[in-house]
């Protein structure tokens, strides 16, 4: 089943892309919670319409992301978790976290874009990845010390 997604779902793909998922995931989630259309051809047509209006505006996004990026590119972050005597973290470190980390060093970023490939669970070095746009992505490595 070919469908068209109305916003930006992280396996999937992003907004405005034109995809294809087994019918179930597409019936019974996709299309109920309203985050994506089948593509039919006249979905396709005004897609392709609403892009080709919205190119301008897009590129400006874009631009701003890759600004954005270079901005962040330098940040090294520190973060601070209880641990036991042995290293491990009591619970895990997330985006959560490292998006609080970010807004003290003040950069405002949203944690729904924030991705860390593996848990957190010991005092270490870790890298994450901040997707400011499906083309512009940055990665910021962070320490996790004892408190």
């Amino acid at each position: 089943m070919q469908i068209i997604l109305k916003e930006d779902i992280n396996t999937l793909g992003y907004k405005d892309d034109v995809v294809t998922v087994k019918d179930g995931y597409g019936r019974n989630y996709l299309l109920p919670q309203g985050k994506a259309v089948i593509a039919t051809e006249s979905a396709k047509k005004m897609l392709a319409e609403n892009l080709r209006q919205r190119a301008h505006k897009l590129a400006k996004i874009k631009e701003e992301a890759e600004t954005a990026a270079a901005k962040l590119k330098d940040v090294t972050l520190t973060i601070g978790a209880k641990t036991s005597s042995s290293g491990k973290i009591f619970g895990s470190v997330t985006n959560i976290q490292v998006a609080e980390a970010l807004e003290k060093a003040g950069f405002n970023v949203d944690r729904k874009i924030i991705y860390i490939k593996e848990a957190v669970k010991e005092v270490g070095s870790y890298i994450a990845t901040i997707k400011l746009h499906k083309e512009v992505s940055v990665e910021i490595p962070f320490e996790v010390v004892s408190e």
